[in-house]
Parts: structure tokens; C-alpha cells; sequence
């Protein structure tokens, strides 16, 4: 009998399906997906692929690809099978000991960049920093910024100074504490964060891609606020006088962090929404005025 070889283009569409049938994503996600499961099976780029759709797709790929598609179909997030995910123009090593980093925290970055000058020396703490996302976007974008980004998680530490390599970033300095615990009296032109806001009891932590997530990064006590209570408690005594804190936050938590902030006796509070037109971020100034001379 003759077996027509089945061509790159036909694993693609056939992948297309399966994803759309398992995960419930729509034709433009699940097309996306299975070209970036071929490309990584093939070990190629997009280009190659596209000018090589109607080949066949050898032994070997063919046995990789499945791999990687049945990792995918069991809801493994496809971040975690590449090993990167794309956050604010910067391609980012992620593994399951790092959240993936999400677009609705291009809005936290977005933020910090409107009050940090371009050409001004400023001193930033990002807190919990993970894969490193929000300092090294922040560093890429503010080279004379100094950025101090600090994660209670080794592991995460690991990746997030493999990413400042990678991307050829020197103006972050990584540390290993939780939250304020190891930093040396310091004090920062700004304080950013995404800290874990889930509540634990959240039926979405057993969910999609959260479940395969460090539970640690997610959730935060009975209504998600135990470490954004933390860290607006300690806040102050690390920010500069006229110093901000920016906080992500999740969309219903809004005027319980502004609340928060407020009763700690930070001001000018406001919250800004995300693409989506949700609640996202909130940010608060120290109202310290530097002292000029001595009483």
C-alpha cells in the first residue's frame, strides 16, 4: 500500500483540533500553539516552518512533537513546555518554580515607567520578581535606573539572574529574602510588586495552567491579601520620602488595597485598569517631604 507521508501543515491542522477539543481554546490560540509545539519539536522558527509546511514531518520530530503535544493536551501551560514566554518585547525563561508572566502585568510596568525619568538615577525594589519579568522590563527600558529585584524562592532567583543574562541586562541586582526581611535599611524611589493575590480557597488554583503554578505565587491567605497587607505594613520605612509603591492586584481587590494603603498613611492613591478594562493596579505615594534643615 502507498502511505502518503503526513506533512508538517496536516500535524498542525490535526494539533489544532485536539487543542481546541481539550482545552477549549479558540482557532487563533490553537493555531498558535501547534506551530509553536512543531517549531520546538523541529527546533526551527516560524519562517522555516511556514516555508516547509508541506514536507513530511520525520520519525524522530514526529515522536518529539507528540511528546510535547500530549503534555499540552493534559493542560500543561505551553509557557512551561517552551521554556520562555514573551513579557513587554523580552523573551523570558519560565519553569514550573516561576509564575508565567502575564500581559495584564505589562500594566504594573507601564505604570513605573510614567514616574521614572529616562535620564534621572532612581532606586527601584521590585518584590517577589519570579521569572524576573518586571525588573528586567523596567531595567531594559530605564538603563540608569538601579534595580534591586528580591524572591523568597531560590529557584526563582536562579532563573530570573539567568534571564538578566541572557537579555544582557547588568542594572538589576537579585536577592534572596522574603519580602522585606534581608534587605539593609534601604530606601527606594519606588517599590513594585505582584505579589501572590489568589484567595486560597479558589476553585481557579485547581484550574488550567494555576495548577501547575507554585501554589506560593498565587495564593495569600483567606481573601488573597495576607502579603499585600505585609507589604503595605512595611512599606514605608523602605520608600523614599515622595516615593511610590505600586501594587497588581486581582479585579474585585481594588478599594480593599487602596483601604490599605491609606489606613498606613500612604496618599494620592489611584488605581489603574488593564487591557481588559479591569482593576489591575494601584499605586500610592509616600507624603514624607525631605527635610531641608534641622529643628
Amino acid at each position: 500500500m502507498n502511505h502518503t507521508p503526513i506533512t508538517i501543515r496536516e500535524h498542525g491542522l490535526f494539533a489544532q483540533q485536539q487543542l481546541i477539543q481539550s482545552l477549549a481554546l479558540d482557532s487563533h490560540e490553537a493555531q498558535l500553539e501547534a506551530q509553536l509545539l512543531l517549531q520546538t519539536a523541529l527546533k526551527v522558527e516560524r519562517a522555516w516552518l511556514i516555508a516547509h509546511e508541506i514536507d513530511a514531518l520525520g520519525a524522530n520530530n514526529h515522536a518529539e512533537f507528540q511528546t510535547l503535544l500530549l503534555r499540552r493536551l493534559q493542560g500543561e501551560p505551553i509557557a512551561y513546555i517552551l521554556g520562555y514566554r514573551e513579557f513587554y518585547g523580552l523573551k523570558l525563561c519560565v519553569t514550573p518554580d516561576t509564575l508565567i508572566p502575564r500581559p495584564d502585568t505589562e500594566t504594573l510596568v507601564e505604570a513605573a515607567l510614567a514616574k521614572i525619568p529616562l535620564h534621572t538615577k532612581v532606586e527601584i525594589l521590585d518584590l517577589g520578581t519570579g521569572a524576573g519579568a518586571i525588573a528586567l522590563a523596567v531595567a531594559d527600558h530605564r538603563p540608569h535606573a538601579q534595580l534591586m529585584a528580591i524572591d523568597a524562592s531560590e529557584n526563582a532567583l536562579t532563573i530570573a539572574q539567568k534571564n538578566a543574562k541572557n537579555l544582557n541586562i547588568a542594572n538589576v541586582q537579585f536577592l534572596h529574602s522574603d519580602w522585606f526581611s534581608t534587605i539593609n535599611p534601604k530606601r527606594f524611589d519606588l517599590i513594585l510588586s505582584n505579589p501572590p493575590y489568589i484567595e486560597a480557597s479558589d476553585t481557579h488554583l485547581q484550574q488550567g495552567d494555576l495548577r501547575f503554578e507554585p501554589i506560593t505565587a498565587l495564593a495569600s491567605g483567606p481573601d488573597g491579601l495576607d502579603d499585600i497587607r505585609r507589604i503595605v505594613q512595611d512599606c514605608l520605612v523602605y520608600l523614599k520620602p515622595q516615593g511610590w509603591l505600586m501594587l497588581e492586584h486581582g479585579f474585585n481587590q481594588a478599594q480593599a488595597v487602596a483601604d490599605l494603603m491609606a489606613d498606613s498613611g500612604l496618599v494620592d492613591i489611584a488605581t489603574i485598569k488593564d487591557l481588559g478594562g479591569n482593576d489591575r493596579v494601584t499605586i500610592a505615594k509616600n507624603p514624607l517631604i525631605v527635610s531641608t534643615h534641622w529643628h
